[in-house]
Formats: structure tokens, sequence, C-alpha cells
């Protein structure tokens, strides 16, 4: 069984280009990056050019990227790092009811040590509303922590403005821009729409780089007290061992990041069956070829996305979009699916070769209904019927018309086990 992969959110493969530049440091080129001699001056080269190139992805400083293990680990440096070791009385952080757990169990630890934590709603759409942030505004508020894209419904939040009000207020600006980064141009160049974002967290497994590996952009002449403590790594902001081949991986990661979004155009592809609803709906299914070439960019990418929502819309009733109308980067679905629990979708789908997820990776098998969705206002039924549905770079046209056979039949089952679905009945003209 040829299997589709629809969980970007969760993971992304390696790409050839990123393993190929990392396999040197594995075997030939293993010298410690903090050794003076030939080996570690190789490796120490490595880490920095690696350093260059994702400052320049993000169009900042070299200085200002701090490699990290991952996007938990960044996000805890960030929130740790600016308010840990306050002195002038009790700190307020704000931050939002929709945010990964990274940044939600931090602050809730923080709070229990003496930090006063603000947890700011959402819209029905997922999103935050400035006006919100500015009412949540203390005199010692010292940092506002809010998630550029969210890890489920893709929602955008309107960064550039939530920044500048935060620093109008005198605040710090973090934002986990764990699943922005490579699906967004993000530029906090002093000049740029993000000047006022003062950190900004990063995973290397979302570009297509390893686990393991991340970073925490932190700008110039913000304060950081490390969580870490050895040595003087990471201009003594996060001490251990480079991860050196990890680092190159997302070094090369960056580049091609850049190169992706810097291809935002429309192209035709000829050979290419359109994934028209109408067609869809009437039964009609369209031949693919037998290779079809990836999104080459943002947009093509939001293309697919798009027909393959309005093509699940058009063949299942009682089936929605969270966070439709707001905003979302271009790979991401998140569908609800009445009368059915999205679990037991998971795994029919995941038995017809198709990769899916309930919700957050970090979260499967949780009880509980996701809290992004109950906090955007969705009932704990609809909550729990709600899948996943994250394109790749890599996912092709050909992949998205068999997701879009196998989605309805198992739905359709599901649905026949259910004692409170009732079948529309199609009324003869």
């Amino acid at each position: 069984m040829r299997r589709i992969y629809m969980d970007a959110n969760a993971t992304t493969p390696l790409l050839p280009e990123v393993f190929e530049a990392m396999r040197p440091f594995w075997m030939e080129h293993y010298g410690n990056a903090s050794s003076i001699h030939q080996q570690g001056q190789h490796a120490r080269g490595a880490v920095e050019q690696a350093r260059t190139t994702v400052a320049r992805f993000l169009h900042c400083l070299n200085s200002e990227i701090v490699f990290t293990s991952g996007g938990t680990e960044s996000d805890n440096l960030a929130l740790f790092g600016v308010l840990s070791n306050q002195t002038a009385g009790p700190a307020h952080l704000i931050t939002t009811t929709i945010e990964h757990h990274a940044v939600l169990h931090a602050a809730e630890s923080l709070e229990k040590n003496n930090v006063e934590v603000t947890f700011l709603p959402c819209t029905r759409e997922g999103l935050i509303e400035p006006a919100a942030l500015k009412a949540a505004l203390r005199p010692n508020t010292k940092l506002v922590s809010i998630m550029y894209a969210n890890n489920e419904t893709g929602v955008i939040q309107p960064i550039a403005e939530l920044a500048a009000i935060a620093h109008a207020a005198g605040a710090l600006f973090h934002t986990d821009a764990v699943q922005a980064v490579g699906r967004l141009p993000l530029d906090l160049s002093a000049e740029g729409p993000l000047k006022n974002v003062d950190l900004l967290t990063l995973s290397g497994h979302k570009i297509y780089a390893p686990k393991g590996i991340g970073a925490l952009f932190v700008r110039r002449n913000v304060r950081l007290t490390p969580m870490l403590h050895g040595g003087t790594h990471e201009r003594q902001r996060r001490a251990g061992t480079e991860n050196v081949a990890g680092i190159v991986g997302l070094g090369k990661a960056a580049e091609l990041a850049q190169a992706w979004l810097a291809n935002d155009r429309p192209t035709t592809n000829p050979g290419a069956p359109h994934l028209d609803s109408e067609m869809w709906a009437s039964g009609e299914r369209p031949t693919a070829p037998a290779h079809l070439n990836p999104a080459q960019g943002p947009t093509q990418l939001t293309a697919l996305r798009d027909r393959f929502e309005q093509c699940i819309l058009a063949q299942i009733d009682e089936c929605g979009v969270n966070g439709a109308g707001a905003p979302r980067v271009s790979n991401t679905s998140n569908l609800y699916f009445n009368h059915l629990e999205a679990e037991a979708l998971v795994i029919a789908l995941d038995l017809k070769g198709l990769s899916v997820s309930g919700g957050s990776a970090c979260q499967s098998g949780a009880a509980e209904p996701s809290h992004v969705l109950t906090a955007m206002g969705l009932a704990p039924a609809r909550a729990r019927a709600s899948v996943r549905f994250s394109l790749s770079r890599l996912t092709t046209e050909e992949e998205v018309d068999e997701a879009l056979k196998i989605i309805p039949t198992a739905v359709a089952r599901l649905r026949e086990l259910s004692p409170a679905y009732r079948k529309p009945v199609a009324i003869e003209a």
C-alpha cells in the first residue's frame, strides 16, 4: 500500500538535500565545535555558516540566533529566560488560551513561582483581538507570548500589530512561530514588519530538517537568563556541546525554505487533474497521471488545500472548517465531521494508508477535547469530531485525489455505526 502523508504539522520528512548536507558531520567531520584543532574548527565553521543562513532567512543578525534542541526548549528559554529572575516585584506575563502546551505549561509553572499570568481568549475564528491585548496590559507586564500560526487550525495571528501594542506598553514580545517559519515570509530586521518581535521560536523538524534541533531568535539587547548551566556555548545563553549535524541540517532547510517561499507564483500543470468540487459531488472522478509535481510555492499549496476542502465539503454533509474566515497558513485544514469520533476516523484512515491527526501530536491519546477548539467555542462533541489535515511541500495532486476517495467512504462507514446520525434522504424532483 502506498501511504499518503497529511500530518506535516506534526513533523515533516527530511529532505534529501538536508540529509546530504548533514551526512559528513556524522562520519568524516565529527569534531567538537568548541575545540581549537582543525577538526573542531571545521565543525565551528559549519555551525557559523548555518547560523548565517538562518539569520539571512529571518532577516536578523547572526548573533541573534541561539541554537536549541527544538521548539519546546526555545519556548521555555524565552519565557523562563525573561521572567525567572525578576526582582522588582511580581512580573506579569500575557499569553493566550490557544498556545502550544510548551508555552501553556511553562506559563502555568511560572504562575506557581510568583509570576502573574493572563490567558487571553480568542474569537470563534481562533483570532486574538488587539483590543483584548491592550485591555490586559499592566504596568508590570514584562512579556507577551502569542503564537504566530496555530498548530491545530493554521490560523495566523496579527503578530506585527500585537507586538507593536506590547512594545508601546514597554513589554517584550515573544512568538512561537514553529508553524509559521517556512510557510510565511518573516522579516525580523529593524525596519521590517516584525521589528517589534523580541523573541521568536522555530523548530527544525517542521521545515524538513531533523528532529532535535531548533532555534530561538533573541533580539540584541534582550537580556536572557540561561536555563542550562555549563559551558559558554551560544554566547552563554544555552550551554551544551553543539549538535553540529543538526545545526547544518537546519541551515540547509532554511536555505531551501527561503527558495520555496520566493517561488510564490501560481503555475499550471497541463497533466494535473482539476479537483472540481461539483465533479466530486456528482461521483465523477478525474484520472491522475502516475506522477505529479508537488506545490512549487505557497500559492500553489494554498490552492491545493482549498480544493481539498471544497471537495470534502461537497461530498460530506454536516462537515465544516474550523477557523474558516480567518487567515490560515497554506497547508492546514482542520475539519469537523459531526456524529463520529476523530480518533476512530484517524484509525480508519490510517488503515487505508492515509496519515492524519486528531490535533496536536504532542497531545495524541489525550482524553480531553482539543483546548484550542474548545477555546474557539466548539462544543466538546464537535471538538472530538475534528481532524487535522496538514499538507507538506511534497504533497501531490495525485495524493489529494486518492485522499478524496478514502475520506468520504471512511466517514460514511463510521456514521453508520452512530445512533445519532440520520442519513439525508434524497428528494426526487
